[in-house]
């Protein structure tokens, strides 16, 4: 990850972009609301199915949210049988935290 925001050395135009990419993906309370049941459900992994009736909103609009915190590499996504399943990638959640420390 790029490093603090508070302490280090200022970021090259690559670091605010990577970072700037990151911020953008968790920007969006519904992603946020995924994330959080993702990180509280067991072994940290959450299906599709139970995750569209647990934010309210239709799929397709789940799955892009969930695909744009995949990209972010904040999530994986493993497919089983008919459905995908999300897992939050350990320690991506601390670099989050990490830019403003």
């Amino acid at each position: 990850m790029s490093g603090s925001l508070a302490t280090g050395e200022p970021w090259d135009a690559a670091q605010a972009e990577q970072t700037a990419r990151l911020l953008k993906a968790v920007a969006d309370p519904a992603r946020l609301r995924l994330l959080s049941i993702i990180g509280a459900a067991r072994d940290q992994e959450a299906c599709v199915r139970d995750l569209v009736p647990a934010v309210g909103l239709s799929q397709p609009t789940v799955s892009h949210h969930l695909r744009v915190l995949t990209e972010a590499g904040l999530l994986t996504r493993e497919r089983r049988g008919a459905w995908a399943w999300f897992h939050l990638v350990p320690g991506r959640l601390d670099d989050l935290a990490a830019i403003f420390h």
